[in-house]
């Protein structure tokens, strides 16, 4: 009789063969996770203060949870954040129409209706920088 296909989740005949990453408990030799280790703690979070996955940590399940416990109980006694926040630049998005043109719109518009003369070029174009203002109010008394 000839075999069947096997379909279904069978193991791959060339599985990638990767090195398991070993965890830093066990190079360390740290036998008990204390909390109020945060150096210790904070190795095994993210910039955003998450706790990180076994498979980036190399911990084994018992380690794992040994440390989350410890993150968990040091984020009560405000030891750890519970979250950090990341500064970042806003990025291209949706334009929301309804609030009108974008700030750098505005800044063009802004800049075309006002013309503002400085000290130097009222002196270069041969009047005083208060005496055009006095000028202007005699003017319209007459």
């Amino acid at each position: 009789m000839a075999k069947k296909a096997t379909r279904g989740r069978s193991k791959p005949e060339n599985p990638r063969k990767y090195k398991k990453k070993t965890s830093p408990l066990i190079i360390e030799d740290v036998e008990y996770v204390d909390y109020k280790d945060v150096d210790l703690l904070s190795r095994f979070m993210s910039d955003r203060a998450k706790i990180r996955n076994m498979r980036v940590s190399g911990n084994n399940r018992q380690q794992q949870g040994d440390i989350a416990k410890a993150i968990k109980i040091a984020r009560e006694m405000a030891l750890l954040p519970y979250a950090n926040r990341v500064a970042s630049a806003p990025r291209g998005g949706r334009r929301d129409d309804r609030r009108g043109p974008r700030d750098d719109d505005r800044q063009s518009q802004v800049e075309g209706t006002t013309s503002e003369a400085t000290d130097d070029e009222l002196v270069d174009a041969g009047v005083e920088a208060g005496a055009d203002t006095g000028a202007q109010a005699e003017g319209s008394e007459d």
